[in-house]
């Protein structure tokens, strides 16, 4: 058997016991049961969004984050409509990527990576393009962990009647998003992030008017979201194809550990102060992180390589053998790596990995 080890990844991410242990039983879609925690867990995210139900709606789809926001371009971007996606990382990309399967035209507001995207950007580029109806960019890009200033994107851009889509995969139940007063139309983000669930479904918490004009609008069946809408409204919760019915229980249950923590704010507070232990720990160790301390978010920190003689696989190793798992980096430019903090992991965890770290850098230079 696998030795454990603490995962310090966006997500999959580091789960609690409890939650583990609510997949210990096998359950029926079918059942009523069943069937309310649906109905349950549909409005604690409307909760957790500070929205109204007679104007929101939370929408489960089976898979991962990308299938929710797969789900909202093919579903809400008509054949007709003109879609603006800002892009600096790799997420932002792949809504681009999305958007080309599906045939839709699109301008591509393309940062540099370690840039954030800002409003001046964005209202200048609208203004070259007024044919744009609707516009999607990335909350917290795990590319670099950057976190995007969407309290002046968003709103500016509502009131030109252009229709909004976040993708806040790696930000939701982990950073306050009042999605009401920000006029997020389509907020996406799935059970293995920041609510610290087991990988399995994403969500998409959306605005009921614009979702139910877009009856028919969907090239695909399984990602419809008007008619997974539909079946959860009809039907009391079920959902229109078989689901992860043990993920759900988790993400019940996952759900639970929140507002026992105190809801997001706390937890909020829990990953900032993960995050200043971590970078401050790094920088003393040799590791300086990548984005600047403005637009760093407290979801997860690239960090420069402190060599051009260091070995990331080789730490890699040493790291997993020390009983943590971290990630490569994902940008060309600058040779880094990535470390999360969110999930079940606490201060004291964060010592534990610098104090490993300390020793591997230790050891090497010995």
């Amino acid at each position: 058997m696998e030795n454990e080890y603490l995962l310090l990844t966006p997500g999959p991410l580091t789960t609690s016991k409890t939650v583990k242990a609510a997949m210990n039983m096998d359950y029926c879609t079918w059942d009523d049961d069943y069937k309310e925690m649906t109905q349950s867990i549909r409005q604690s995210l409307l909760d957790i969004a500070k929205v109204d139900s007679q104007e929101y709606t939370a929408v489960p789809i089976q898979g991962s984050g990308t299938y929710g926001v797969e789900s909202v371009i093919g579903s809400i971007v008509p054949s007709e409509g003109h879609l603006m996606v800002a892009m600096n990382g790799s997420y932002g990309e792949r809504i681009g990527q999305i958007a080309d399967v599906y045939d839709i035209d699109h301008v591509d507001l393309k940062v540099d990576e370690q840039q954030p995207v800002t409003a001046e950007l964005v209202k200048a580029e609208i203004s070259a393009h007024p044919e744009i109806t609707h516009f999607a960019m990335i909350h917290c890009e795990t590319t670099t962990g950057i976190l995007n200033p969407i309290e002046s994107i968003i709103p500016w851009l509502k009131e030109r009647g252009i229709v909004t889509i976040v993708d806040a995969m790696s930000s939701f139940g982990g950073i306050p998003i009042d999605v009401k007063n920000l006029d997020i139309d389509f907020l996406i983000s799935s059970t293995n992030k920041c609510i610290q669930g087991v990988p399995g479904f994403s969500f998409v918490i959306a605005n009921r008017s614009i979702l139910e004009a877009s009856k028919g609008t969907a090239r695909s069946l399984s990602l419809d979201l008007y008619d997974q809408y539909q079946e959860m409204e009809k039907n009391h919760g079920k959902w229109r194809f078989t689901s992860p019915t043990h993920v759900v229980h988790a993400f019940a249950q996952a759900l639970t550990e929140l507002k026992i923590e105190g809801g997001v704010e706390k937890r909020y507070e829990r990953y900032l102060a993960n995050q200043r232990q971590l970078t401050q720990g790094m920088e003393k160790l040799g590791f300086k992180q990548l984005i600047d301390n403005e637009w760093q978010s407290p979801i997860i920190t690239s960090f420069r390589y402190p060599s051009e003689e260091f070995d990331f696989a080789k730490f890699y190793q040493q790291l997993k053998f020390a009983g943590f798992v971290i990630y490569p980096g994902k940008i060309s430019m600058v040779p880094t790596f990535r470390i999360g903090n969110i999930g079940e992991v606490y201060q004291d965890n964060i010592s534990e990995l610098l104090e490993a770290i300390s020793q591997i850098t230790s050891a090497t230079v010995e």
